[in-house]
Formats: C-alpha cells, structure tokens, sequence
C-alpha cells in the first residue's frame, strides 16, 4: 500500500505524538509520501514557529527522507470533487485539505489524516487515522 501523510500526520511526527514516527517506520518510509501542498503548509508552520530556523532544519531532514508528490495530476480531481461538493451542499472549505485529498485519490493512495470528519466526503478516498486518542 502507497500511504499519503496529511499535514497534521507530519505534525504529529515532528512533535513525536501518537508514535505516528513507529507507525511510520512500520509501514516503511519508501511507501510513505506527502503532497507538494503539505510542504507548503509545514514550511509555514515553521516560519510561523517560535524558533523558525530549528524547524526549517526539521523540515528539511523530514523532507530528505520522504518522496513529495506533485498536485499537478490531482488538478482535475480537485475541481470535480470541488464542484461536486458546492452543488451537494457539503463544501471543504479547506482548499489545501481539498488538494490533499485529491491527490491521494489521484495517485490511488490512502490518504493518512487526522481529519476523516470533511475528508472522508470525498468520493473514491481511502483514509486511515493513524491518531489512537
């Protein structure tokens, strides 16, 4: 299986919570990945952070060990299940969520999330919440 880590999955690790780094290793890092738009979010995150040097570092040795998936592929699905959502009634209002979970639908992944309650309206996604609260 072909895992794809949400954001909050990565946060976790950084923060070592929820043994998401076990699981990881368990599942194997070859078979994890994340989304162009999670780099995105986790270098704001850093550059948002107390101590934005410390936390780029950490980014950067995270991102040299997992391969990064471009949205480009994902674009199509994105707009499909955006607009099939508006006309439902049941809008992401998260763009970034919405591009995340398009693109594990896009790479036929498991999109792993802490938030199942608005990913979990897309169609065709697999989701596994690694978080054992």
């Amino acid at each position: 299986m072909k895992y794809l880590l949400d954001t909050n999955i990565c946060v976790f690790f950084f923060r070592d919570k929820f043994n998401v780094g076990d699981i990881l290793m368990k599942k194997g890092y070859e078979n994890c990945f994340i989304s162009e738009v999670t780099v995105a979010e986790l270098r704001y995150g850093a550059e948002n952070s107390p101590n934005p040097q410390k936390n780029h570092g950490l980014v950067d040795v995270f991102l040299k060990q997992i391969d990064i998936i471009p949205i480009t592929e994902s674009i199509r699905t994105y707009a499909q299940e955006k607009v099939r959502l508006r006309k439902a009634g049941m809008s992401i209002d998260d763009e970034f969520d919405l591009l995340i979970g398009a693109t594990a639908i896009a790479y036929n992944m498991i999109l792993v999330t802490d938030n199942e309650k608005h990913l979990n309206r897309l169609s065709n996604i697999k989701i596994e919440n690694w978080i054992k609260r």
